[in-house]
């Protein structure tokens, strides 16, 4: 069952049993976006409900003909980036500095047999390994399709300094390929 007019008319009543059923229903589409997010299940759950609660507030706001998914995974992403500025002055600061010319070389995609071998959850786990703010810009710019300027806005951070983030997790995410599949053809030999 998807989330209908009526259920969401039944939340803002403060209808307890449209408010569980809303809950599941975001738990299942909002969870796996809160996981790239974070390393652990904890941060994971408690961001989820941080953004629920958002999300319920914010439903006398928004009219019926909103799409309700959309909206709510927006409230999510929003939810996980407000809490990443909260903890950015606990983060250290990455200080190496590349090039344009370098940041162009290691933009450039490259067709790999080891990504098309590799399933979701192993590429999930691969992307958690990167340094965390490099890990948030490659989610908002490769997964949400944000660009380098709305990252910035959004992570207090420079155009390019997002541009630097998602070279540096490319290039990480390559070594990584890079040795799944040499594992891989060493097996076969």
């Amino acid at each position: 069952m998807d989330v209908t007019s009526d259920i969401l008319n039944a939340c803002k009543r403060d209808d307890r049993r449209a408010i569980q059923f809303l809950y599941e229903h975001c738990f299942k589409k909002l969870m796996p976006i809160c996981f790239r997010y974070h390393k652990n299940e904890e941060d994971a759950h408690a961001s989820l409900n941080i953004g629920f609660m958002k999300i319920l507030n914010g439903l006398e706001t928004v009219g019926e003909d909103v799409n309700f998914a959309a909206w709510s995974k927006r409230i999510m992403v929003n939810t996980l980036i407000d809490e990443y500025r909260k903890k950015k002055n606990y983060l250290s600061h990455i200080s190496a500095k590349e090039t344009e010319r370098e940041l162009d070389f290691h933009a450039e995609s490259t067709a790999n047999e080891a990504e098309s071998d590799l399933g979701y959850e192993t590429l999930l786990k691969l992307i958690k390994q990167l340094p965390e703010i490099s890990g948030k810009v490659f989610n908002l710019y490769i997964i949400d399709g944000f660009n380098h300027k709305e990252i910035g806005d959004l992570l207090g951070i420079s155009e390019g300094t997002s541009k630097w983030h998602l070279s540096t997790a490319r290039k990480i995410l390559r070594e990584k390929l890079d040795k799944i599949e040499n594992h891989n053809q060493r097996m076969v030999i």
